[in-house]
């Protein structure tokens, strides 16, 4: 069972084959054992937990805005599989449970948006999670409203959030990211302006049914990885409101 407390500071390069173990682990670490037919000889199969990160600023003020649509679909994961966000660790609201038999960390840094690698790389480093399992959530205004897209890897375009993370993973790019398309500001319209205004009760009826498309998408990524379900999933979202 993973327990939560006080975590270091400091940030790694994450091997890409890291798995848990239960020799090398401390109790407070998770290990997940179930029979399998297709394992070890002993019917034992590991499953390496994900670590899903939706970016956002904390504070009522900021709900329902459009950079908060990372803290969405947590939220909305928790609800669907049942996992409560109820500890606060390395300035993160935090919430530990499963998808199927693949445990999950969930995480909703408070630490502000730009600071937001501040909570994402000492997690990672805490619980042992390899970049490849680290699942970052968050806004993206190259996408139209409520389209989106899973991608293993990519740079921060720009975008301060997911810049932060970078950093505090020395750098390191090749992690998994679901972004939430949420469009570009109309006119001349000042993109801090945009990015904290609410949706339009149009557009809040497109993000409400991405975030539920989105849940199933992730459920596909933990539980199977980056397959042909991902691909589709991308193919449809592409042409969803053939604008893209």
């Amino acid at each position: 069972m993973l327990s939560a407390i006080s975590a270091p500071t400091t940030s790694l390069i994450y091997p890409q084959k890291t798995h848990f173990s239960a020799k090398k682990l401390a109790p407070n670490c998770l290990k997940i054992r179930a029979v399998s037919s297709i394992d070890d000889k002993a019917g034992n199969s590991e499953y390496t937990p994900w670590l899903i990160v939706g970016l956002g600023n904390p504070g009522n003020k900021y709900h329902g805005t459009r950079h908060n649509v990372g803290f969405e679909m947590i939220d909305k994961i928790s609800k669907r599989e049942g996992i409560v966000l109820n500890t606060i660790q390395s300035k993160s609201l935090i919430g530990i449970g499963s998808i199927g038999e693949v445990p999950i960390l969930l995480a909703k840094p408070q630490a502000y948006m730009n600071y937001s690698g501040e909570s994402v790389g000492p997690l990672a480093a805490y619980y042992k999670i390899p970049l490849r399992h680290i699942l970052l959530v968050y806004d993206e205004m190259s996408l139209p409203n409520g389209v989106l897209r899973i991608q293993p890897k990519g740079g921060h375009g720009h975008h301060n959030g997911v810049k932060s993370v970078m950093g505090h993973l020395d750098g390191q790019k090749a992690f998994p990211r679901l972004c939430i398309g949420i469009g570009n500001p109309p006119g001349t319209m000042d993109m801090k302006a945009f990015l904290l205004q609410k949706f339009s009760s149009t557009e809040r009826k497109q993000i409400d049914a991405a975030l539920e498309q989105g849940v199933e998408a992730v459920r596909c990524l933990v539980l199977g990885g980056f397959d042909d379900k991902i691909t589709r999933f991308n193919l449809g979202q592409k042409y969803k409101y053939h604008k893209v």
